[in-house]
Formats: structure tokens, sequence, C-alpha cells
């Protein structure tokens, strides 16, 4: 019995033993979604991104006695919005600082030995309380030599954008309660070596942090190309095929089974993808196939070292002369990363990305474990899966795509299993995968099976 994939689309049939069955699938939209986008403000947003400014200098080795000057007081100021925050909400942020010293010894980028301050915000989740989501920004800036810390570099949209965006995705999302904990963090240390990142990676393994996916926001608020293009919908989503830490196994298993598209990054990315298509339809996600910009690095690359989901967020368009320069005019040209270069409205709705994608995986049930796959040389692929006791988890999607397709296009739903078949479907053609479906139709990133289903 061969299904039209229009018939899978709809999600409320599933197929086994070639016979079509009704089954009534959870909503497949949150309004809650909705209150968050419209509860992120553009004018917050403005006026944390020029008080970020206004330190002058957020270099990583800046002054940090100051209140006024330099990454010390920057990052005070982080802390305390957190703070303030938290207070609002009868506490329900846990705030800390999270350091690591680096020195200048191997290092060609340190001009002296420092601790890189990261400032972190936890809202603690009710069900899965050591399973996390993190959004970040990077609170340092640079100017055209990143030695020089005395220097201004006001870093108005690298990366006082991402930084403001986390800071404002904390306040709306501070009203709600979720069942992964949220982290919103503030990053140091990036522009010398990614160091910030390095340290809360490190953190976050030694005390067995389950890291569902980090969000790296790394300069969303300018709408204006060097090429010329004004775009104020587009945005890229930046994810790396496979985890750094592939095992042997996994890597000679994915040789004949697929995958090369298919780690978790990716279908992180596949899952904002499906966020922003379903709630704002109106922007434009542009999921890149590459871990970062052409020969260059940001901060979801050290949690993806340690084989942590990690994505960065940010313009479709960058503008090089505004961004690691100094403030200057040379041949008619402003150089220099200062706040009239930096769209409020875009970063608000890049803002809006992170949290509608944070709440959707923060209120959704664990991804299924387990995830296994069968089917060779017969016109049926089985999915079977670990069984879950989770009373979140009302069923599962099995996704399939063509192997060419970006995205996952068809699923069929199905609930109270732990395997199922589809009938009259190839495996040869199609890739496959399995999430859980909470109640309030909230889904977890999808699961690529790289294991096959070996029968006793």
């Amino acid at each position: 019995m061969k299904i039209l994939s229009s018939l899978f689309l709809l999600g409320a049939f599933f197929v086994t033993a070639n016979v079509t069955f009704a089954q009534e699938a959870p909503p497949q939209i949150d309004t809650r979604i909705y209150e968050i986008i419209e509860n992120t403000s553009a004018e917050r947003i403005e006026a944390d991104i020029r008080k970020l400014v206004s330190f002058g200098t957020r270099n990583t080795f800046s002054d940090t006695l100051s209140d006024t000057r330099g990454i010390g007081a920057a990052r005070r100021w982080i802390k305390a919005e957190f703070e303030k925050i938290s207070a609002e909400c009868g506490g329900c942020l846990e705030v800390f600082y999270q350091r690591d010293l680096v020195t200048k010894e191997g290092n060609s980028r340190v001009p002296k030995d420092a601790y890189v301050v990261n400032v972190v915000a936890v809202l603690r989740g009710t069900d899965y309380p050591n399973s996390y989501v993190m959004m970040s920004g990077d609170i340092d800036s640079r100017a055209s030599n990143t030695m020089d810390f005395e220097i201004d570099a006001p870093g108005a949209n690298d990366n006082a954008s991402g930084m403001a965006g986390t800071i404002e995705a904390a306040r709306v999302m501070s009203k709600y309660k979720f069942k992964h904990s949220v982290a919103f963090v503030g990053l140091s240390g990036e522009e010398q070596g990614l160091f910030g990142g390095a340290g809360l990676a490190k953190y976050a393994q030694e005390n067995e942090w389950e890291i569902v996916g980090v969000l790296n926001n790394d300069m969303i608020g300018n709408i204006q190309g060097v090429d010329g293009v004004i775009d104020n919908r587009a945005f890229r989503i930046f994810s790396e095929p496979t985890p750094a830490n592939e095992t042997e196994q996994q890597r000679r298993a994915r040789r004949f089974t697929g995958g090369e598209v298919d780690g978790n990054s990716r279908q992180l990315a596949r899952y904002i993808h499906k966020q922003v298509k379903t709630y704002m339809p109106e922007m434009n996600p542009m999921m890149i196939y590459r871990l970062d910009r052409f020969g260059r690095g940001g901060h979801h690359r050290p949690f993806n070292d340690l084989g942590y989901a990690g994505v960065r967020i940010m313009e479709a368009h960058e503008n090089y002369t505004q961004q690691h320069q100094d403030i200057r005019v040379e041949d008619g040209i402003e150089y220099g990363d200062v706040i009239k270069w930096v769209n409020f409205d875009y970063a608000a709705k890049l803002t809006s990305v992170n949290a509608i994608s944070l709440a959707g995986l923060a209120w959704a049930p664990a991804a299924p474990k387990d995830v296994r796959i069968g089917g060779a040389v017969r016109p049926a692929t089985t999915l079977a899966w670990e069984a879950s006791e989770d009373d979140n988890v009302a069923g599962y999607k099995i996704y399939f795509r063509e192997t060419t397709s970006p995205t996952w296009d068809n699923f069929v739903y199905v609930s109270g299993v732990n395997e199922h078949t589809l009938e009259g479907i190839v495996i040869d053609n199609y890739y496959f995968g399995v999430a859980a479906v909470g109640k309030d139709g909230n889904e977890s990133p999808v699961v690529f099976p790289l294991q096959q289903i070996r029968r006793r």
C-alpha cells in the first residue's frame, strides 16, 4: 500500500500492516509563543545597546575597576540587569559569574594575564532541571587591533546587539515556567580566542549539564550589507553537519546509513527554521551548512567541540567596514561599529527568533533515546526508540524527507508505542528521524538514527 507524502504532512494518520488509522495529535500551535513575540521590545533592546556602547570599550583586557568604562563595568551592569529581572519574577533567575584565568604565555592575542568572566542567569526548569537550552551573546568588543584594550571600541552591533537580545529574551521568558532550564549567558573573550565559550562549555561538562542546544547570537542588528543589499527579514543559522567528537564507530555507521548532514547541531538549526516558519512566517531563515563564516569562528564552537548541539544566529548581510575597525573616516568611508548602523527593530525580530525557539525546546519533552532504524531490501521502514515513562510525552512524530531536502518535510504521528513501521516507503530514498511531542504540541529536536534494529 503506497501512501502519498501529502497524507503524511497532515500528521493525523499512521500506517501499519497496510491499514490506515486516524490518530488525534496534540495541537500544532502554542499560543503562548505568539505572546513571546508580541512582548519582545525593540525599545528596551535599543536602550540596552546604548548602555553597552556607553562603556567606551568592552575589550576583554580593558579596565575592570571603573564603574563607567571597560569590561568590568559592562559585566557588572549585565549581572545587575539579570538580578533586576529576577527580582521582578520573585527570584526566578539564578545569577552568577563563571570565570577562568587566561595567560599571555602561548596566546598570541592575549596582551596580559586576566580573568575571562561570563555572566550566567538560569531560569530553572520544573521537570528537567539539569537539562538546558541556552541563548548567548558576547560581552566583549574590539577595534582594529584586538591587542589595543584602551582605544574606544563601542561594539554596537558586534556584539552589544546579541547581548542586548539575550537580556531582553530573559525579561520576556521570565514571565513563564518551562520544563527544561533556560540559561541566558553573556560570554567574554570571544575576540581573543573564544575563551568565554570554552570556559562555560567545560563548566557545563564538569557539572554534567545536559544541553539540548546553544543559540549563539553574534551580530543581530545590521540590515545593510557591504554588498549593498538591505534586508530586514533574512538571517543566517550556521550549523556544522556532524558532531566534532564523533567516534570512529559512529563514523563507520554513518558511511552506510547516511547522516552526513544530520548531526545534533544541524537538527537544532532545522528546529529553529521550523519554529520561525510556523510562528514568524514573514522572516527568511537561511540554514548555512557550515560551522561558521568562512575561515572564522563563534562562541558556539567550543560547545560543538564537546559534542553539544550549538548554532550561530546572525544577520544575513554583514558590513565589514563596521566590525573590528577603529572609528574613522577614510576615503569617504565611515569605519567603526557605532550605534548609527544598528537597526533595533531587526534586532528585536532576531531576539524573538531566539526566544520562540528556546520556548519550544524548553516546553517540549526530552528527545527520544536510542533511536534505531531497519528495513533494508523491503518496501517498509521500521523506527524504534527507547520506551518513555515521561508523562509529558503525548506521542511521537516519525519524520522523513528526501535525502537532498534540507528540512523535515513529512511526518507520521503515533502514540502509545515505541516502534512503528511505515509501509510502502523505500528506505533508500529518504532520511528518517523521531521527535517526542508534548501534550501542548511542542516537540523535541528530531533524533536521527545511526544504529540499525537488530532482532534477537
